[in-house]
Formats: C-alpha cells, sequence, structure tokens
C-alpha cells in the first residue's frame, strides 16, 4: 500500500498554538494570563551540562542544540523509518535536520509536536509549521539566531529560569558549577548528587568506579564502612558546593537489610573482582548504602528523589552501537509498592526521613504513588513528601492531567511542587508553559463546570504556588 506524501496548507483561521493554546475556557485564560503566564521557572531535575551554562556555550546551528541527545526525537525518527546515519550517525548538521523535519508531521498527536513548535515558537519567533518543505528556511533562520543572539545562558534568561538543577556523579570536580557560583546574575546553577552508577554490581567498570571515588575523596576504599565514607565525604563536598538534593534512578526499591558480615564478605569479594555474587546480595548492598546516603541527606536537609520504574537499554544491538540514553528505555512492571512502604518506613521509624519526591514511570502505579505520599506527612513541613511531576513518557497532556487529577483526589494538589524539564536541551523549558497552561485548564473547567466556587483570585494564588512559588519554599537552597 503506497503512503501519501504529507503536505501542510494551513488556513488563516486555524489557530494552533495561539495565546489560547489549551486553555479553552474563560476562566482558564484569565488564570494563566493573570497569574501563572510569567512567573519565573525553576527547573529541580534536569540533565542540562554544567559546563555548557558555565562557559555560556554558542551552538554551531539548531541540530546541535536541538536534536543532539534528544532520545524523544530518536525514537521517533526510528519508528518513521529514518536510518540511523540520519539520527545519530554520520550525516551532516543539515541532513539530520531535514530527517527531523520529515518526521514532525507524523508525530501528529504525540507531545513532540506540541513541543517542536513551540521551541520554534519561543524563542526564535517562528510560527511556521516544520516539515520538509519548510525545513531549509526554518533551518536558516535559527541558525542565523544562534549566530548572533542565543548562547546557552541567554536561553536560560528568556525563558525566566531562576533555578536549575544539574544531576551529578558523586566523583565529579563540580568545578563549572564552582565557576559559575561567581556569576553576578539572578541565575543559580545547583549540582544534584546522582550515585547510582556506584551501587554495587559485579563488574569492572564499577570497580574502576570505585577507584575513582577513592582518588577524588582521599579515603581508601577497603570494606563497606570506608566505602561508605567515601560516600560521605561526597555528600559534604557537594552541600559545600550548594547542592542541596539527590536523585536516584531505580527500577524498584531495594530491600531493607541488615548489616551483616555476610554483606561485609560479599563487597570485598566485589572490590577484589569477584564477578559471580549472588543477585540477591547485590540488591541487599544496594539497600544497605541507599539507607545509609538517605541517613546523610536528612542530616543535610537535601531532598530526596527517587525516579522508579524504568526498564533501560533493552536493545542490545542499538547500546552496543550507541551506549546509553539513546532512546531504547521503557516503562517496567515490576511491584513498586511493599519495597517503597518499608524503605520510607525504615527512615521515618529513626525520623531520618528528608523531603522525598517520589516519581512513577508507569502509570498504573498512579493510585499507589499518590497514596503512598500520605502514609509519611508528619506535619512538620507542608507537602513534605511529594508525588512527583508525570515523568519521561508520562510527561505528555494525558500523562500530566492524569498525574494531577489523581493527586487532587488523593492528597493535596494545592502544596504540589510543580513541572520538571527531566531535560537535556536549553529549549525545553516550553514544558513549563505545557504544564502551566493544563493545569489552568483543569481549575478553570472546574469552575465552569459548577466544582469550584469562582473565587479567581484564591485560585489564581493557588496556582502560581503550584507553578512557582511551592518549590521555592520546599527546596533549602539559601543555607
Amino acid at each position: 500500500m503506497q503512503t501519501i506524501d504529507i503536505e501542510y496548507n494551513p488556513s488563516a483561521s486555524d489557530n494552533f498554538l495561539n495565546e489560547n493554546f489549551v486553555l479553552d475556557s474563560e476562566t482558564a485564560r484569565y488564570l494563566y494570563v493573570e497569574f501563572v503566564q510569567n512567573l519565573p521557572i525553576v527547573d529541580y531535575h534536569n540533565h542540562l551540562p554544567p559546563d555548557e551554562v558555565a562557559m555560556d556555550k554558542r551552538y554551531v546551528d539548531m541540530t546541535e542544540l536541538w536534536l543532539k541527545g534528544d532520545h524523544y526525537k530518536w525514537r521517533a525518527m526510528r519508528a518513521n523509518g529514518i536510518p540511523e546515519r540520519l539520527i545519530t550517525g554520520d550525516a551532516s548538521n543539515a541532513e539530520k535536520f531535514r530527517a527531523w523535519a520529515q518526521t514532525v508531521p507524523y508525530t501528529m498527536r504525540n507531545p513532540l509536536y506540541h513541543w517542536t513548535h513551540m521551541e520554534l515558537k519561543k524563542p526564535f519567533g517562528i510560527n511556521q509549521l516544520l516539515n520538509e518543505t519548510s525545513s531549509q528556511d526554518i533551518y536558516a533562520q535559527c541558525n542565523e539566531q544562534l549566530q548572533n543572539q542565543w548562547s546557552a545562558r541567554s536561553l536560560l534568561q528568556y525563558h525566566n529560569v531562576k533555578v536549575v538543577c544539574t544531576t551529578d556523579e558523586p566523583t565529579d570536580d563540580l568545578r563549572y558549577h564552582q565557576q559559575f557560583a561567581t556569576y553576578k546574575g539572578d541565575l543559580k546553577m545547583l549540582p544534584t548528587f546522582r550515585p547510582d552508577a556506584l551501587f554495587p554490581v559485579a563488574t569492572t567498570q564499577w570497580r574502576e568506579r570505585v577507584e575513582q571515588l577513592s582518588t577524588i575523596s582521599g579515603i581508601a576504599i577497603t570494606d563497606l564502612d570506608s566505602f561508605v565514607q567515601a560516600l560521605g565525604q561526597r555528600v559534604q563536598f557537594f552541600h559545600d558546593t550548594g547542592c542541596r538534593a539527590a536523585d536516584h534512578g531505580l527500577a524498584q526499591m531495594p530491600p531493607v537489610v541488615d548489616r551483616t558480615t555476610e554483606l561485609d564478605s560479599a563487597f570485598k569479594q566485589l572490590l577484589a573482582g569477584q564477578l559471580t555474587i549472588d543477585p540477591t546480595q547485590l540488591e541487599q548492598l544496594t539497600g544497605y548504602v541507599l539507607l545509609e546516603l538517605c541517613r546523610m541527606y536528612h542530616q543535610h536537609g537535601w531532598v530526596q528523589q527517587f525516579h522508579l520504574g524504568a526498564l533501560r537499554q533493552v536493545n542490545t544491538r542499538i547500546t552496543r552501537q550507541l551506549g546509553i540514553n539513546v532512546g531504547v528505555d521503557s516503562m517496567g512492571d515490576l511491584p513498586q509498592a511493599n519495597r517503597l512502604a518499608l524503605f520510607l518506613d525504615a527512615l521515618d521509624k529513626t525520623d531520618q526521613l528528608a523531603k522525598t519526591v517520589l516519581y512513577n514511570l508507569n502509570p498504573a502505579d498512579n493510585d499507589v504513588f499518590a497514596t503512598m505520599t500520605g502514609n509519611f506527612q508528619d506535619g512538620s513541613v507542608a507537602g513534605k513528601i511529594q508525588w512527583g511531576s508525570a515523568w519521561w513518557f508520562l510527561d505528555q497532556k494525558d500523562g500530566m492531567e492524569n498525574q494531577l487529577n489523581i493527586l487532587s483526589n488523593m492528597g493535596l494538589l494545592s502544596r504540589f511542587i510543580g513541572m520538571v524539564t527531566d531535560s537535556r536541551s536549553f529549549l525545553s523549558f516550553s514544558r513549563h508553559e505545557y504544564f502551566r497552561r493544563i493545569l489552568c485548564r483543569l481549575i478553570g473547567r472546574d469552575v465552569e463546570n459548577g466544582l469550584l466556587p469562582k473565587d479567581l483570585n484564591w485560585l489564581g494564588q493557588l496556582a502560581a504556588n503550584i507553578a512557582y512559588h511551592n518549590v521555592t519554599n520546599y527546596f533549602d537552597w539559601e543555607n
């Protein structure tokens, strides 16, 4: 069956992506314009490269800025039949941009279609629809602006970003964060402690990372105690460099275990290069180390984040060819509730449970996560335990709406700390606008349907809190 070539023919009356985008009622539009639209952005979880912020990087062209490292787009291009040469291969940047432009019309109803055109409109001022026909002109317009106007830092300023929290390994020397700390502008760039790669696994790569940890911490790692001590030294170093959050990406929470001689022995065997350790013991070691870290986070007043439920690197061929974070990850379906409850309870029992943000990737777990947060609120902080924003495969219109609706039913939406980009792109801050419009649409619909009173000042203040003010109060960046 022959497919039909797609060509855009938007009419003059086309209202796609106008000022009322997503806002489907007068109430929604009023809340957004009067209370939310111009608020600053706090992006407390992303993967922006710190060196590019510190050095105020200028980009060669739109492909380097927009397509490099964006595995969302890579997945769509593969699904559209684009060969890998034009995605991550040796094709020219112009060829790769055109391949993406060819794909965009086929992303209809995928969030990429919205994000693509939102990111062209802001900051580039381009209202054309991107396709193969328009690609050359749009590519040239964007490249000209990148040469003359936009850099990493100016893009953050344009989007009114006040705080970005990058994601950093314990062995990072944080030189770019230290360098940027002398910057006199309004923007803060702070590190986030992400120790996933140091959790015990039976590989030679893990031993190499432990050696790096030993070197940078100045602590000889000979056993489990010295390993935890070295991690603690890095937690203190991160804290001294402005870090106020940790993050963990796990398929599911590890088990809660007591310290045993068997665990000590297994850890020493790993250090010695034995690669046949019982997988159960490896999980137990991770559980022990993670509990020790979480106690440190509590002591330092940090926020701990847990991203749970990803099934990573499922395509061996592409992983071998390209490495990790290349678009071959999926939702997992491991059970989450019991281990999560036991882990949080172990910390709560000793009053060592830090402020916590829980993210799930499988929407089947939405109600589980929303109700789990309510189990461990202690009255010390409003919204101490948060169900985090819709993440990865769920950070689209339906996913955000589902998360907001379930949070409203199971907890306090009014205490929610809002959206993150979870992105490596300096153009992804349009996702905050997307989220804010969706939030105002939901509240506006309830007003229009008589489910909420038409007290727009009260509702507008709550919307503004969710979009910005709650998160600024939640994180202790100043101490």
